[in-house]
């Protein structure tokens, strides 16, 4: 029954500090998870963009590079058609493949702006899709005319004309170049931004899980405590009053203040130290008129006052002094307790004198 009640309230704590452990280690994992989410949309979206617009900058110079192979190609006598057509196909494939990539690039900032789970700075990517927007369709557009007027002028064989459209092309190569590095820088300014967001959001979580591991010790310190300071008062003031009865001290009292089983020690505690009063008064109140022993008896052995009663012979001396003469007289008592029906007791008493 102790056990029950006992190991209920310690049931009871454990089961609420597994319920804050569950809400801590809960808390920690939808944290986790959001850091893990920013991670992967930094892997999967941020890094593959910027490679994205780095194979642009790169395919740019290959494709510069086809074309001036191009030209001297046909600028060779006798000129070098094979050549010319070799590098005029890979010239044309650089062009395709830097389309391809910065649509790409565009693709995976405009699903970065999309997603709204993750914070990002929508602004800042809205202004790179632009300007990769505007990359690819003027500004090439204005290369690629360069590039088309070259190569008719090449075909004329006008090597002035080609020298002077080769230098303006160089130029435009140059300032796509320049551009698309810059917006190669401003994405990169984005995704250094992002990094700060996920050590941000990494540190809040082991903050916040640290927070919350402390208040639900402190919380669960407290709770143990008041539990285990219940039931240490409840055993100290036992073991106080057990030491005053101890002492010969049967005037005190132990509160009772709960109804488990320490409650219930307490009024079973009480309930002896009322009966050992109680014990203790009949000692005083006949130990005047009756021997000592013979109350210790009736205290120690309470069988020998059963109701059924008891019939003993008994022989009492009575004697008695006058002048002249001593007269001696003894008698014999016949002493028994009959019980009665309201369960008290009634002493007969029938003599037998003899005088001597």
């Amino acid at each position: 029954m102790i056990k029950q009640s006992i190991r209920r309230r310690i049931v009871a704590i454990a089961v609420g500090l597994i319920i804050l452990m569950v809400a801590t280690s809960v808390l920690s994992m939808v944290m986790v998870g959001r850091v893990g989410h920013l991670l992967d949309e930094l892997t999967a979206r941020y890094i593959p963009a910027n490679a994205h617009l780095t194979r642009v900058n790169v395919l740019s110079l290959e494709r510069a590079l086809a074309l001036r192979r191009m030209v001297i190609a046909k600028m060779e006598e006798p000129p070098d058609d094979n050549g010319y057509r070799i590098q005029k196909q890979l010239h044309d494939e650089k062009s395709a493949e830097v389309d391809s990539e910065a649509q790409a690039a565009r693709q995976l900032i405009n699903a970065i702006i999309a997603d709204t789970s993750t914070p990002s700075d929508n602004a800042a990517l809205a202004r790179v899709e632009s300007r990769i927007d505007s990359l690819t369709n003027e500004f090439r557009r204005h290369l690629e005319d360069e590039s088309e007027e070259l190569l008719a002028n090449l075909d004329a064989r006008d090597f002035a004309a080609v020298r002077r459209g080769l230098a303006r092309v160089d130029r435009l190569r140059d300032e796509l170049d320049e551009k698309i590095g810059a917006v190669r820088n401003e994405m990169l300014k984005v995704s250094y931004g992002a990094v700060a967001t996920i050590r941000s959001e990494q540190t809040e979580a082991v903050l916040t899980s640290a927070a919350v591991t402390l208040l639900v010790a402190i919380v669960g310190l407290i709770f143990a405590n008041l539990v285990s300071g219940g039931i240490i008062r409840s055993v100290r003031q036992l073991l106080e009053g057990t030491r005053a009865v101890e002492a010969g001290q049967l005037d005190q009292s132990i509160d009772v203040t709960t109804s488990d089983e320490i409650g219930q020690l307490a009024g079973a505690f009480n309930r002896m130290v009322g009966q050992l009063r109680d014990n203790q008064r009949v000692r005083e109140t006949f130990g005047k008129y009756i021997d000592p022993r013979v109350v210790e008896g009736l205290i120690d052995r309470p069988n020998l006052t059963a109701a059924e009663g008891q019939r003993r012979v008994m022989t009492k001396l009575v004697s008695s002094l006058s002048a002249p003469a001593t007269r001696l007289t003894t008698a014999r008592w016949l002493i028994w307790a009959m019980p009665c029906k309201e369960s008290s007791r009634r002493i007969s008493i029938q003599p037998r004198i003899r005088q001597q």
